[in-house]
């Protein structure tokens, strides 16, 4: 990522004022003596040496954990992990050469992506495979910008791809969820704190890690008419298969993230 941020300051209107302020809210900390950006990173660039006490990372995982625990607050949070699965499929459609048309999201965890392209292959089978790990993944990500002090940028991208994501909505409420993230991604991009950056990351990743555990238990319980049943209509590997896979790579995210903390903290 520091490359990505030097080679953006080399743009030819790296000069100008706005892009200058872009910069300063998306790179690996530039710290400003009195100013709104205090960089301070969770952890060193090999997510060795912690630099912050243990409880700016537990506590946030922790509260993500109850948002997902509490029956109430579980019911208003799931929806943004319905909203990662079904840009997971957006995004591995669009890897594979489909074209994506459009996206919803419910409250109740159901939503559904719409990608265009051949009616049956490699391609498809892979978009359709691609929603339930999607979360999980998405976790690990967040999980290490926000120890890597890359919280910030993440957050831009969010706000970005929220924006552009308005385009393929498809219902009201996935207008109202696409824009509530994008909105509140974008502010606290723009008014920079990278605690607090990295505190929401880290937040939004256990909610998305544990919500794609839930998801794939759902599913495992109710096959029909999920992503794992689709896929055994799409392949000669039956549903139960397919969930299993999800669960392979879902353990191997909760591992990854699991690690990423140990080696942060030791």
């Amino acid at each position: 990522m520091a490359t990505v941020t030097g080679l953006l300051a080399r743009v030819p209107w790296a000069d100008q004022a706005w892009w200058v302020a872009i910069l300063e809210r998306s790179s690996n900390g530039l710290p400003r003596e009195g100013g709104w950006t205090s960089y301070v990173p969770l952890a060193d660039e090999t997510f060795l040496t912690s630099r912050l006490p243990g409880w700016q990372v537990w506590v946030p995982l922790a509260a993500g954990l109850l948002l997902t625990l509490v029956p109430p607050l579980w019911l208003r949070v799931r929806v943004v992990v319905t909203l990662a699965h079904e840009l997971g499929h957006a995004a591995a459609g669009i890897l594979v050469g489909r074209r994506f048309t459009g996206f919803v999201v419910r409250s109740d965890m159901s939503g559904h992506a719409v990608t265009v392209g051949k009616p049956r292959g490699a391609g498809l089978a892979w978009t359709t495979w691609s929603g339930y790990p999607a979360p999980a993944l998405l976790a690990v990500g967040l999980v290490a910008a926000a120890l890597g002090g890359w919280a910030p940028l993440v957050l831009g991208a969010v706000a970005l791809i929220c924006l552009v994501c308005l385009v393929f909505v498809r219902s009201w409420a996935t207008a109202g969820v696409t824009l509530a993230v994008g909105l509140t991604a974008g502010a606290l991009w723009w008014w920079r704190s990278d605690e607090r950056s990295s505190t929401v990351l880290l937040v939004v990743a256990a909610v998305l890690l544990v919500g794609a555990w839930r998801h794939v238990a759902a599913v495992a319980r109710a096959p029909r008419r999920s992503d794992p049943a689709e896929l055994g209509r799409l392949t000669p590997l039956p549903g139960w298969f397919w969930v299993g896979t999800h669960v392979l790579v879902i353990a191997a995210a909760t591992g990854a993230i699991g690690w990423l903390l140990v080696r942060a903290a030791t």
